[in-house]
């Protein structure tokens, strides 16, 4: 077994876990409403659930949502989660929590 330390192995680590290849960067900002969206899609909310909760059209979360993926450099809502709780954008006690 190799273990690899510093940014060759935090590389490979976000290779195994699926999250592209990217700097680490505490910079990214996600607007009131991405950050709106991206809570309930964390509560396991579809895209139309979400859409009924904020009373937009399902096409506007899904363009807020592929905002998201962009600014967190992601392909999906796992990812996205992953990045945003890494990040601090959104508490991970907040997203495990029952309501």
């Amino acid at each position: 077994m190799i273990v690899l330390s510093g940014e060759q192995g935090k590389e490979r680590y976000m290779a195994a876990v699926g999250l592209p290849s990217v700097q680490e960067d505490r910079s990214v900002r996600l607007t009131k409403r991405e950050l709106e969206v991206l809570a309930l899609v964390v509560e396991g909310k579809s895209s139309k659930d979400v859409a009924d909760a904020l009373y937009v059209s399902k096409r506007t979360v899904d363009f807020h949502l592929a905002n998201i993926y962009d600014k967190l450099q992601v392909s999906n809502r796992v990812q996205a989660f992953r990045r945003a709780t890494r990040l601090g954008l959104i508490p991970l006690e907040s997203a495990l929590s029952d309501k």
